[in-house]
């Protein structure tokens, strides 16, 4: 707990700027700054060994002349000529070069060490560091030399590398690396870990690179385990606290519409997740699960069988969508589904008029609306429900936390009421594939219930990548789509910082198909942001109804727009969109019987990671492996969008690159909890007081949803 300052060497000054930069204000801040890497110190290269750019390297030899070479206007650099016995390189310094004259010593065995490029045939190092042999063999070096993370400024003020290795030194001579053991004994022994000290020590001066990995593995271990164990706790400790209403009838409603109403057959993957919903709401506490499944999958079908359930227990429910368009693609669904059901249903959106939201208001609170779908509209004061006993919330990622708890509220509406608040059961439901890795991290706290088949009759999506160089043939293909009555999308990137240029590009596009498909053979409709919203749902209204055979649009119809007739999706500059997006884009398609086709256009001049974009949506439709592939191509903190970039502020572990580790520290939090909840045993009294001290910093815990 001591500040950074009073550390020697660094100070005041020092202190400040390690604050500012790095968030290091305390000696144990600076123990748990870790290296990034590592350069090998144990190899010592020949000069007729070296490659262009090879990382740092050290090389055995000496110097055996010196001179100033003069470049460029009143210019001059020291170069010296250093020799081993495999051929001759060059060393040049640019600043520095009376001291650096004097310092350097002719025909003396020496070990230099720094980056290597070649000039011509010769190869150089600049402002290498150099030691003699003599002195190269008694220094405190360990084998393998961490490197930090820096910033200009650091470097700028003189704080290299070697400064934060000085003051790494000094921090472990100080405490004596006294640093007590943060887990219990029988977990170090049963998972073969090194002791804290040990790990701390070797991660910052590994001896081998074996020793380092050993290192790596102790901490990483740690670091996922304790924040498996909190989420653990997280999710048991509201199983036992946060009671449930216990839906334990299935009645007529949901018995009536299963065996008389069922539009088709359920796959396995919607049967088994109704059964875990029908568990959770029928024990005492409450539910709040995460229900993923792809595009398409059938998620609608859930949510209202577990809609049923709660009315043949004689509750209210509500679903929640983030859009106007989405929330009444719900309704017509929904209510398409139930309408032999006797069953009221109603929609709330912001453009809902004065007189249908007064009936609304009273029959949520007289009880006799079964079922409310809206948009954030539902989350008003005014809206109040008789008894509200389950939630659905759409794509969840884009409601906040404060939005969902007002949620909570809803569901007793009389504060007079004795008895305590039961909040409503929840179903987040989300059709973007979340890889479980993540999952495990950041809905650690929430069950997950995946429905990973889609219903029978589909056909796969056919997903094809063409250069614009072959658009002619892209255009047949769209006319002998359309003669055979199908419709098309073609969506335009758009993205915030280029907007307008963007903009150009879509009406430049739209007028150039216009041309390709003339009128009055053809109809085209167009969407993008800048239109008024009656606009855009008169001309989603065309479309649907079969009225314009394209429809040319920004990524305004990403989510939920659902128009069985269109076959054909077409992604133009298909490289500036991320995979999901992609891979939301292509689920608009292929809703009804017909083979659908997703074709992805770019340009020749593609990155390494567009070009595996590419492939990945050609070789697959499986939105959970290409989940995977665009964790490892953005990492985790990109794939949960920028303003979240702080979700999980590991320190050493990495969710995509130590999944191993993760799934292992959680199948161990899992065993301990579930044998020792309030970690009270006397073997677990380490892990208790660690867990203790890290929920009260809380740098990760409130992040979490």
């Amino acid at each position: 707990e001591t500040p950074i300052e009073y550390l020697k060497g660094v100070g005041p000054n020092r202190g400040t700027l390690l604050r500012k930069e790095l968030g290091i204000h305390k000696y144990g801040h600076l123990l748990n700054f870790f290296p990034n890497r590592y350069i090998d110190r144990t190899r010592y290269y020949k000069i007729n060994e070296l490659q262009n750019n090879i990382a740092e390297v050290q090389i055995i030899g000496k110097i055996i002349n010196v001179k100033t070479v003069e470049f460029g206007k009143n210019q001059k650099r020291l170069v010296a000529t250093f020799v081993d016995d495999t051929g001759q390189m060059e060393l040049v310094w640019f600043q520095g070069h009376k001291w650096i004259r004097e310092s350097l010593k002719l025909n003396e065995i020496c070990v230099i060490f720094g980056k290597c490029t070649s000039f011509g045939n010769t190869f150089n190092m600049a402002h290498p560091e150099i030691e003699l042999m003599t002195e190269h063999q008694q220094s405190l070096r360990s084998a393998m030399q961490p490197v930090y993370p820096s910033t200009e400024t650091l470097a700028n003020r003189g704080i290299s590398n070697r400064v934060i290795n000085k003051m790494m030194q000094q921090l472990f001579v100080e405490t004596q690396a006294k640093f007590s053991e943060t887990l219990p004994d029988y977990l170090i022994a049963e998972l073969k870990l090194i002791p804290k000290n040990a790990a701390l020590f070797n991660i910052h001066f590994p001896k081998s690179a074996e020793a380092l990995a050993k290192a790596q593995f102790r901490l990483k271990f740690e670091e996922l385990f304790y924040i498996q164990l909190q989420l653990i706790t997280k999710n048991l400790i509201r199983k036992h606290k946060i009671k449930g209403h216990p839906f334990t009838k299935v009645g007529d409603y949901f018995n009536n519409f299963y065996q008389n109403h069922l539009p088709f057959e359920l796959t396995n993957a919607q049967k088994r997740v109704i059964k875990e919903i029908r568990i959770d709401m029928g024990s005492n506490a409450q539910m709040n699960r995460l229900l993923q499944g792809d595009v398409g999958s059938g998620k609608t079908i859930v949510a209202l069988m577990s809609m049923l359930i709660a009315l043949d227990n004689g509750f209210q429910s509500c679903l929640m969508a983030p859009t106007e368009i989405l929330a009444n693609q719900h309704f017509n669904g929904l209510s398409e589904l139930a309408k032999e059901l006797n069953i009221n249903i109603k929609i709330l959106t912001g453009s809902t008029k004065t007189a249908a939201r007064k009936i609304i208001h009273e029959e949520l609170e007289n009880g006799s609306l079964h079922i409310l779908i809206g948009t954030h509209a539902l989350l008003e004061d005014k809206v109040k429900f008789q008894n509200l006993g389950l939630a659905v919330i759409d794509e969840q990622h884009r409601f906040g936390v404060e939005q969902r708890s007002k949620l909570w509220k809803k569901s007793n509406p009389n504060p007079s009421d004795e008895g305590e608040h039961i909040p409503p059961h929840v179903l987040v439901m989300t059709a973007t594939p979340i890889p479980r890795t993540l999952a495990m991290s950041l809905y650690g706290d929430l069950d997950i219930s995946v429905i990973d088949e889609l219903p029978p009759g589909r056909k796969p999506i056919q997903t094809v990548h063409r250069f614009d160089s072959n658009r002619l043939k892209v255009w047949k293909f769209i006319r002998d789509e359309i003669a055979i009555g199908r419709q098309i999308y073609i969506v335009y990137p758009l993205i915030e910082e280029s907007k307008t240029m963007d903009l150009k590009d879509l009406m430049d596009g739209y007028e150039s198909i216009s041309r390709d498909f003339p009128l009055p053979q053809y109809a085209i409709s167009i969407l993008h942001g800048k239109m008024k919203p009656a606009d855009k749902d008169a001309e989603m209204k065309r479309f649907a109804e079969g009225k314009t055979n394209i429809m040319v649009a920004t990524t305004v119809i990403e989510v939920g727009v659902n128009i069985p007739n269109a076959s054909v999706m077409i992604i133009e500059s298909a490289e500036r969109f991320g995979l999901s997006q992609l891979h939301q884009l292509r689920g608009r398609v292929g809703r009804g019987a017909d083979q659908s086709y997703c074709i992805l256009m770019t340009s020749h001049k593609l990155s390494a990671d567009s070009k595996t974009r590419m492939e990945t949506m050609v070789k697959t439709t499986d939105g959970f492996e290409i989940a995977e592939v665009d964790l490892k191509l953005r990492g985790p903190g990109d794939l949960m969008g920028t303003q979240q970039s702080g979700v999980l502020n590991l320190q050493i572990a990495d969710i995509v690159r130590d999944r191993d580790i993760l799934q292992l520290a959680r199948n161990y939090a899992l065993k301990i909890l579930k044998d020792d909840a309030p970690m009270q045993k006397p073997e677990n009294a380490v892990l208790r007081a660690t867990y203790i001290e890290l929920t009260k910093k809380k740098n990760i815990w409130n992040y979490i949803s």
